[in-house]
Formats: C-alpha cells, structure tokens, sequence
C-alpha cells in the first residue's frame, strides 16, 4: 500500500469509515497514484435512492425549521471535530494546500452557522389587502427531494452550501458528487448521518457514488426531484439545464467563469498585485472564480505585469503533502495540462505573449504541476474569451474606463469581478446598473473567495444560481400567496360584481 493510500484509509478510519473490498480507485493528482477502492452504484442503485428520499421527506418537512436546525448545527460541530482530517482527504483527492483545505473546511462550518439562524427566519410577508376583512400574506413551504450535482474542485464546501439550508428548508437531498473526490464524499455524508442518528432521525440524506452520466440520469429525469443544483461546466449546465425544464422541474446552476480584474492608474499595485496572484494562482487555477483576465490601464500595465510575474517567480510549486510552504499544487489531471498549453500555443499565434510560466514542474512522478502562467494579449479573442480551467492569467490593456468595461463584459460567462481603483467614481460605475454584468461585484479585492453571508453564483453562462447566504435559501422552497377572509362578507378583488 502506498504512502497516500495509507494516509486515505486513516483519514476515512478517522471518520469511522470501514470500505468492503472491490469497487473502484481514483488516483491522486499529487502523485498518479491509485487511492482506496469506493463502491460503484449503477442507474437502480441511483433509482432506489430517490426513492428513499421521496419516502423520508413527508416526515422531515413535518419537523418544525428549528428542530431541522440542531441537526445543521450538530453538524458543524462536527465538521470542526474532524476539520484536519476533511482537508486531508480534500488534498489527497484535490491536491489543494493545506490552508486551503482547511478553509474548504471553515466554508462548510461557516455555512452551518449561517443555516442555524435561518432556520429561525425562513419565513414571507404580510400585505395590505384591498378588502375589508381580508389578509393577504406569504408562505413558504419545503419543497421535496432535491438532486445536488457537484464538481471535483469544491468536493465537500459546495455541498454543504446546498445540504445545510436545504435541511432547515425542509427538503431530503440525494447528492452525486464528482467521481474523481468520493473520499471526500464519503467522509462528509458520514458526518451528517451521524448528525442525524443522534437526533433520532432516519437519515433524509443519500450518497450516490457513480462514474456514466448515463446511471445518474434519473436525479435530472425523475418527476420526484424537484430541484436540480448542479456545480460544473457551462457546458453541462447547457445539457442539465433544458433536459430538467422540459418536465417543468427546478434547477439551481453554479456555472463557469470568465473573471476580470480592471486596474485602473489610481490603483495601489502593492494591493493589486497580491490581490491578482492569489485569485490566478491560488488552487492552481482551478475555481470557478479564479482570474483569468487582467484589464490594465496602458500607463500601468507594463509595471503591473511586471510585478506580477516577479511574485509568480517566488511561487513555490509542489507537493503540498510533503511541504508546507507550497502555495501552488498539482493540476487535477494530464487533461488539464494539455487544455492549458493548448491556449498558449494558440494565443502565440493570435499576437500573445507568454511572460512567465506555463512549464512543466518535476516534482516527482505521476503528478502535473505547472508554473503559472502570465501572458499579454493584444485583444480579446474568442481564445480568450473561452475558459481555461488552470492557471493561465491573460494580460489586456485598456484607454478610458468605458473601454474596460465593454472589455470586462464581453465574455459569455458572468460569475465574479474585481476592479482596483482609489477612485470612488470609477468604483460607482463598475458596481452600478451599467457596470460589471457578474454577479459578485469587488472593489479593490480579488475575485476569487466569497463569504457565506452573501448569495454566490452569477449571471449569463454561469447560469444564474445562487447560492449560502443572502435569500439563497428561497430557491429550496416554494412560496404560497395566501387570502384569508375573517370577515362574513365576500367581496371580489378590483371591485368586481358578480
């Protein structure tokens, strides 16, 4: 057995987690090698499921929001019981540093906090009514099992998002998580189901671990689910999305990104430039918010590109098993790798130029570290325009701000966005109505990492979800408009006679 995979089978023995022999491994992009072997559930398996979930829910809707609660709350307390050991297994599967993980994990109990209280405020309006004896108010009730789709580079915090307010909103959940982080999975689903046990429920969460979109096809097919929220590609989300609308049911996608920072000649570069190497670096360029467009005012550009690639130099890229003072880890496949070099080589050809970065790092066998890339464009391209899921930083210039923001806004992606700037007004007309077109909006802050309390997700082909705090949690209940009449005469709205 090797190191990685014993360090896996203590984490999840950590969690109390004992896996019969067969099934299937995944590999750990820290190293190619292989890890411990999960089970495989096929299309009944995944059937079978949603009907347990539609079995439990009519029970767990009944429990009223603040009993829901202490179970969101027991959980959080767990999650800060086992945190080491959740961002070990993130690592071993993702290949995040080690406060990155940790922070994944402070995401999910953060989370858990914020639905705690929720789960004291969910609730509507009152309204005046136009007739006499009349209340017109609002409701909202849980809304049934919900499907939560996620992807490998959030592997627990994107779920708790969904799991932890769709809880105290009343729903059951059956989750499929990416087949390339079911340790993670497991650990986590683990840690509820503890949650749940010792409040004496029956466990209103189910675990699907497949690997063919065709096994999981009854969470986008089945009548029963009513709510779909998927984490990934703009281009699955062009596939989930019509194919769950066509039987009239929900979906809540958290899509690509496309994001730009716009550094204006009031910026403080010194902010700037740490603010652009995390978001661009940081996770090896694997968020959904993470950099990938820098709009630079001409008179900084030089400079600014400049320091930057200086910071980029410093990087260490590594293992982040093994040392501490990694800041950049593997890419999550040779893929990857392959999709980012190809942008390179495409932008030399369209006018670009590479800076710094964009090699390969030997690091040891198996895995794919890569220096970071910087490199300048002489316009936006459809090649830029386009996704590169890794650590590819492309450098445009700008004259006057309005050109920034066409610039900014001329991508088919809307998730987050940044501009650097001393200037108030140059920050008003960024985040105003004719601005940034995203939706998260930062003013000399970095568009990569968002807090709980706010709604996440974004606009256009990031498909328009959102997501943690904010009214987020409405998109897991359905509301009801309700008239009461208290008084003995029936008269009819808008002064009708009949």
């Amino acid at each position: 057995m090797t190191e990685f995979a014993r360090a896996a089978q203590d984490a999840l023995g950590r969690l109390g987690i004992e896996l019969a022999d067969g099934g299937r491994t995944v590999p750990t992009p820290l190293t190619g090698e292989e890890l411990v072997a999960v089970p495989v559930h096929a299309r009944d398996d995944v059937v079978a499921t949603i009907d347990r979930a539609t079995d439990a829910w009519p029970a767990w809707a009944a429990i009223p929001a603040p009993e829901r609660g202490q179970v969101v709350r027991r959980l959080g307390e767990l999650l800060r019981e086992h945190k080491d050991t959740l961002a070990d297994l993130i690592t071993l599967e993702v290949g995040k540093i080690a406060s990155e993980a940790r922070g994944e994990v402070q995401e999910m109990i953060d989370v858990c906090d914020l639905a705690v209280g929720l789960s004291r405020q969910v609730g509507g309006h009152t309204f005046p009514s136009e007739r006499p004896g009349h209340q017109l108010l609002e409701s909202w009730h849980p809304l049934g099992p919900i499907a939560v789709i996620s992807a490998f580079n959030f592997p627990a915090a994107v779920w708790s998002w969904n799991v932890a307010i769709a809880l105290v909103c009343g729903d059951t959940i059956v989750w499929k998580p990416s087949e390339r982080t079911p340790l993670t999975s497991l650990g986590c689903a683990a840690l509820l189901s503890q949650a749940l046990s010792e409040a004496g429920h029956p466990n209103v969460h189910q675990l699907v671990l497949t690997t063919q979109p065709d096994d999981a096809a009854p969470l986008l097919d089945d009548d029963r689910i009513r709510l779909v929220s998927a984490t990934g590609s703009t281009r699955m989300g062009t596939e989930v999305g019509p194919r769950v609308q066509r039987r009239f049911g929900r979906t809540l996608l958290e899509l690509g990104g496309n994001n730009a920072a716009i550094v204006t000649p009031s910026a403080d570069l010194d902010l700037a430039v740490r603010g652009i190497v995390f978001a661009a670096a940081g996770t090896a360029g694997q968020r959904c918010t993470t950099l990938r467009r820098i709009i630079a005012h001409t008179s900084v550009a030089d400079e600014l590109t400049d320091r930057i690639a200086a910071a980029y130099d410093q990087l260490v890229v590594d293992n982040p098993w093994r040392r501490d003072d990694v800041h950049v880890g593997p890419l999550i496949d040779e893929g990857a790798y392959a999709a980012m070099r190809d942008a390179i080589d495409r932008a030399s050809t369209e006018g670009g130029k590479l800076v710094t970065g964009g090699d390969r790092r030997d690091v040891g066998p198996g895995g794919c570290y890569v220096g970071p890339a910087l490199a300048t464009m002489p316009a936006q391209t459809d090649l830029v325009r386009e996704e590169t899921f890794a650590p590819l930083l492309w450098v445009l210039t700008y004259s006057d701000l309005d050109e920034a923001i066409t610039l900014h806004n001329d991508v088919p992606q809307g998730l987050s966005s940044s501009i650097f700037t001393r200037d108030v007004r140059e920050a008003g007309r960024f985040t105003g109505p004719l601005g940034s077109d995203c939706g998260i909006v930062n003013v000399n802050v970095g568009p990569s990492g968002a807090e709980v309390g706010g709604a996440f997700g974004g606009e256009k082909a990031t498909g328009g979800g959102r997501e943690t705090g904010s009214d987020a949690w409405k998109a897991y209940m359905r509301r009801a408009t309700t008239t009461i009449n208290h008084s003995d005469e029936l008269p009819l709205a808008q002064g009708v006679e009949f």
